[in-house]
């Protein structure tokens, strides 16, 4: 069985934007817990979890009927989820076609997976463990502005997932150009 996940990758220009804005959290010391590696930051479109070399395959072959041109995204808010127990802190990837681009993934992936109940075009910046004053958490969270880096989208990827004690080795099964 193998770990796999649909994702969009950055442009190296959002991985580094991303990147000071993690240095400026670690700086503020708001939280305990993880953040995303650079190399790893990446859009999640859609998580398949364990599945088996059958469903790889079978899966390869339907993402490659996914058909969409190419588009402009961009690095819009941040925020976490859970007002109250926050546990994943984020920033929002705009660009009108990445709701189409997931609809269509979930289309073709219709009868083996379920659809997404409710998608959030976001990039997991880290995880909390602990937070350590609520109310100075939010209030930085909403200070912080990304600059609005634009790049152009050309694919997306079938990557697979390796869970280590010291975090995740993503290794790409297939890449699948847009038009």
């Amino acid at each position: 069985m193998t770990r796999c996940f649909i994702a969009l990758d950055l442009s190296k220009e959002c991985r580094e934007e991303i990147k000071k804005i993690q240095d400026l959290i670690k700086k503020k010391n708001i939280f305990l817990g993880k953040f995303t590696e650079t190399d790893n930051l990446h859009l999640t479109l859609k998580f398949l979890g364990e599945i088996s070399e059958e469903q790889i395959e079978e899966v390869r072959k339907r993402l490659g009927q996914v058909k969409i041109n190419s588009f402009i995204a961009n690095l819009s808010e941040i925020g976490a989820f859970s007002k109250s127990f926050p546990k994943i802190f984020w920033i929002k990837l705009n660009g009108k076609s990445i709701w189409e681009l997931q609809k269509q993934i979930d289309s073709r992936l219709e009868g083996l997976f379920e659809k997404e109940a409710r998608f959030m075009s976001h990039i997991t910046i880290a995880r909390v463990k602990k937070v350590y004053n609520k109310k100075d958490f939010f209030e930085y969270l909403e200070s912080i502005r990304p600059r609005p880096i634009q790049f152009l989208v050309k694919s997306f990827v079938l990557r697979k997932s390796e869970l280590f004690s010291e975090g995740p080795t993503y290794t790409d099964i297939e890449e699948y150009n847009l038009e």
